[in-house]
């Protein structure tokens, strides 16, 4: 086929490009608990508003009121010095009637000249100074120098004269006015009133929501703490009493499943028991020997099958959780590993403590040893505290305890490690397909895992790992 007959080929799919991810550096520092949210939400607009309230009164108010008292003041400097320059033989006069009716107090100095000194501002978030200076320099048409620093009850002005230097003291109080003090401490006070009011009530919302989340992550792992108090909002209050519905459902749907389960484990087991009399009162010869065992190695399959059948529907769920030593109970297990012919070799702390259902928990690490020891020559159990990492953090950020169980058999390839965990799925000889399965299903009931991995040894490796 030519090139000029050949079908036009379809443009390649051309996928969206995945939403780019903000940098770091500009991400908002947002407090991830719900009360500094909730918080949050509430005190930054306030803190906008009392700002936005504040540069009003400082942009506009405050700078009317302060351009005013100094023009006064600069008004009053200006005819006093005007005053004294026409008439320099009434200046004790002039002197007199302006410290009584104006409050400035004055003194002449002849022949001086004025030296102008600079300094650190009074009130540098204040425009007096400025307004001063501005004013005088409208009114005045004198060279002058403001002293703010020297009297901390009045502002010195200093006038130069044709003959000499005027001095003028002028009371802060005529500059400036108290309402910015009232004006800041109302947007301060009211700020800090409606903050402590907000801080104390969503506390109280929040205490009420971590008590519900404390008793749910409890009852998870399997621990009874019975109804809690229903307090908070209303919404809260519906969710704590929904949760007190849910647990008492959950405990009668396992009391009932328990007695069923129970019911049909003596329904099943009263045949077998009958089976099992049938072929020991069965005569006994060369000739039926080899088949009397082999039905009787079947009977006792079938009650094993049974029994673990009932164990892994069951889930011990009865049985309440109390603070047990974890390396006794492992050192138990792995004597009895021993006993049935298990190389075991154990490293473990001297003692190890935390809340546990200790016979639902010896049936899990007897799972593990009896796997190991039936696919694997050589066991190393460990027993030790491990911190929260391999992105399986505990919960209420708790540390781990894990029982490690390592064996030299011929292991499980990665692909496959999960589908271990699946009820009836193990090819072993003679297993029943539950092990593993029961052995998870009571870890996670404790509110924790069993993880698989490669062994160290060449085998498997089985991380038991329980909340502390």
């Amino acid at each position: 086929m030519s090139a000029a007959t050949r079908a036009p080929e379809a443009p390649p799919e051309v996928l969206p490009a995945p939403p780019a991810r903000r940098p770091r550096w500009l991400r908002l520092p947002v407090p991830r608990g719900l009360l500094g949210r909730s918080l949050l939400i509430i005190l930054v607009p306030l803190i906008v508003v009392q700002a936005v309230a504040l540069q009003i009164f400082y942009g506009s108010h405050l700078d009317v009121i302060s351009r005013r008292l100094a023009g006064g003041v600069a008004g009053d400097v200006a005819m006093v010095a005007e005053l004294a320059r026409r008439e320099p033989d009434d200046r004790a006069d002039l002197f007199r009637e302006a410290a009584w009716r104006l409050e400035l107090s004055m003194a002449f100095e002849p022949g001086a000249r004025l030296q102008p000194t600079g300094g650190a501002a009074w009130a540098p978030l204040l425009p007096l100074e400025e307004d001063l200076d501005r004013a005088l320099n409208e009114r005045l048409r004198m060279p002058f120098d403001t002293d703010w620093q020297s009297d901390p009850r009045s502002v010195i002005i200093r006038v130069q004269m044709p003959d000499g230097v005027l001095h003028v003291e002028a009371p802060r109080k005529r500059l400036f006015t108290t309402t910015l003090y009232l004006f800041v401490v109302w947007l301060v006070g009211s700020a800090l009133l409606l903050a402590g009011i907000a801080i104390l009530f969503m506390k109280n919302q929040v205490r009420a929501i971590r008590r519900l989340a404390g008793a749910a992550e409890l009852f998870g792992m399997g621990r009874d703490v019975g109804p809690i108090k229903p307090e908070g909002a209303q919404e809260v209050r519906q969710a704590a009493v929904a949760f007190n519905r849910m647990q008492e459902r959950i405990r009668r749907f396992v009391a009932q499943r328990t007695e069923m389960l129970a019911g049909i484990s003596h329904d099943l087991r009263t045949p077998l028991t009958r089976m099992r009399l049938a072929l020991a009162m069965l005569p006994r010869s060369p000739e039926t020997e080899e088949d009397v065992a082999a039905l009787t190695q079947d009977v006792e399959e079938m009650e094993r099958m049974i029994g673990s059948y009932l164990a892994f529907a069951r889930g011990e769920g009865l049985e309440q959780p109390k603070p047990s030593d974890l390396v006794a109970l492992v050192a138990d297990e792995v004597a009895k590993a021993r006993r049935a012919g298990a190389a075991v070799t154990v490293a473990a702390p001297e003692a190890l403590v935390l809340p546990m259902r200790q016979d639902a928990l010896r049936r899990s690490l007897g799972n593990l040893l009896d796997n190991a020891r039936r696919h694997a020559r050589r066991i190393a159990v460990a027993v030790e505290g491990a911190p929260a990492t391999d992105g399986m953090p505990p919960p209420s950020g708790r540390a781990w305890a894990q029982v490690v169980v390592d064996d030299d058999g011929p292991g499980i390839p990665a692909a496959s490690r999960e589908d271990a965990f699946r009820p009836f799925s193990s090819g072993a000889p003679g297993g029943t397909g539950l092990g593993l399965a029961i052995a998870r299903d009571i870890a996670r009931a404790h509110g924790g895992d069993i993880l698989l991995e490669a062994s160290p040894l060449g085998g498997l490796r089985a991380r038991l790992r329980l909340p502390m």
